[in-house]
């Protein structure tokens, strides 16, 4: 049966019952359509906000399967999502009538621990990354969920729990393989096509498809120290506190004060069930031995209603809230900005926003940065910036439809309303907007940087076939 697939330019392209059968011949992967068993399974995407239908679902199995569908949306102008993960907040891996470019199902991970070399395919995830990178006692500096996508978050930046010590996830990227526009699989690294390997660490998925990550692994673990105090009440001394206290830690911690309401669930104490409360979360890259005592501070801010702080497995903690964040279970809209400090007027912003939450799903969390993430260069990647304090992300989440509407705009006036504190940056990766309908926040993100993505762009995809994402326009 012919299907209709949204243009580049508008209108529709008909793919008809013989070019199906050609790409069913020689495509090793599935192809989907709205007809097909398994399709409203393999479209669905983390945020329950986003509920598109493809016309087309190409689920690749390697780079070779990349490269046709790639060819296929060029040869006929076709609107393209490509999707690793799938957590893309503001919904870039799915696109009604479009064609859905899949990596889901390439998961693979290879550790040299020699080199302290991982590769890994483009549809991985981080929980795949530590469950073969810890057999040996190395990780690869990550997210704050498991099931967030490699792809995704390294392209982006990659703000995680190790960031202070080793750097943003794109830091850590060695070598990527891709496959760009015009259906080449290019290897991008220091030595080659090097313009593009500054481009992939930080500025999105705007050159092509990336097949295959190479990262510089740490060693860490399997055991770290970890705090999680959970404070119920005193919450803006708490926070300044907790403040005071950042500002003297090593590189070795990183951590973030997260305001939340605790679901009834039976990974969290009984006693924080329902409540409000101020999470101080700390992780120390170092021997846990060390690291308990220099996170005891934090677990002393004021007197914590649960601290089921101490020694754990690090892939224990790096999954400890993937439970809240299951598939398709919350409706999610969030924005973000980087602050210069935290002065008292930012704390006062950040714990007033805290206690009006909408939702007890919603999140306002602050990580710190600095550490290894402020000592590479401006302008040696193309993630944008670097001399921020902290990050300010306000994270909507709701199960209700009803009250969307209320949701976005309490997000929006508490980010509104810290913008006069911030660098004037954000990080896309935890914004819940499409840049095409508010192309400041490109800008915001990149900075100086993003006259030299425009001129990258326009070499790489001049026709912005790749433009379902934080789009830079081709020069």
């Amino acid at each position: 049966m012919p299907i209709e697939v949204e243009r580049l330019s508008g209108g529709t392209a008909t793919l008809d019952d013989e070019k199906l059968a050609e790409l069913r011949t020689t495509f090793h992967g599935s192809l989907l359509t709205r007809e097909d068993d398994g399709y409203d399974e393999v479209r669905a995407v983390q945020n329950a906000l986003i509920d598109r239908r493809p016309a087309l679902v190409m689920r690749c199995s390697g780079a070779a399967d990349v490269i046709d569908a790639v060819d296929l949306a060029r040869e006929h102008g076709l609107l393209a999502a490509v999707r690793g993960g799938g957590h893309s907040v503001a919904g870039h891996s799915v696109r009604d009538r479009g064609l859905l470019i899949d990596l889901s199902g390439m998961r693979g991970v290879w550790v040299d621990p020699g080199s302290r070399t991982v590769r890994v395919q483009g549809g991985a995830t981080w929980g795949d990354v530590d469950r073969e990178t810890q057999v040996f006692g190395l990780v690869v500096a990550g997210g704050i969920v498991s099931t967030t996508g490699v792809a995704g978050l390294t392209l982006g930046g990659g703000i995680g729990w190790l960031h202070r010590k080793y750097g943003l996830s794109c830091d850590n990227l060695r070598a990527a393989e891709i496959v760009t526009a015009d259906g080449r699989l290019l290897r991008a690294s220091e030595s080659e096509n090097a313009d593009l390997f500054w481009g992939l660490r930080g500025g999105g998925g705007n050159f092509g498809v990336v097949t295959a990550f190479e990262f510089t692994a740490h060693p860490l673990g399997p055991v770290v120290m970890c705090a999680v105090p959970m404070y119920a009440d005193d919450f803006g001394e708490v926070f300044r506190a907790w403040r005071d206290w950042a500002d003297t830690v090593p590189d070795e911690v990183t951590t973030r004060a997260m305001f939340w309401t605790a679901p009834e669930d039976p990974h969290m104490p009984p006693q924080v069930h329902g409540r409000q409360l101020l999470i101080t979360g700390a992780v120390y890259a170092g021997p846990p031995e060390e690291g308990e005592e220099v996170l005891r501070p934090v677990r002393h801010l004021g007197t914590p209603l649960a601290d089921p702080s101490g020694p754990m497995p690090y892939r224990m903690f790096q999954s400890a809230f993937d439970f809240f964040f299951a598939k398709g279970a919350l409706a999610s809209y969030w924005k973000s900005l980087f602050l210069k400090e935290l002065t008292g007027r930012a704390v006062d912003l950040i714990v007033g926003g805290g206690l009006a939450r909408t939702t007890p799903q919603s999140m306002v969390h602050v990580p710190l940065l600095g550490g290894a993430v402020s000592r590479v260069g401006p302008h040696d990647t193309a993630f944008g910036d670097r001399d921020a304090r902290c990050m300010l992300s306000v994270d909507g989440n709701w199960v209700d439809h009803h009250g969307a509407a209320d949701h976005v705009a309490w997000v929006r006036r508490t980010i509104g309303r810290a913008e006069e504190l911030s660098t004037g940056g954000t990080y896309l990766n935890f914004d819940g907007e499409e840049p095409a309908k508010t192309p400041e926040l490109v800008s915001a993100a990149f900075g100086e940087n993003l006259r030299r993505l425009t001129e990258l762009k326009g070499r790489y995809d001049p026709r912005n076939l790749f433009r379902l994402n934080a789009n830079i326009p081709p020069a």
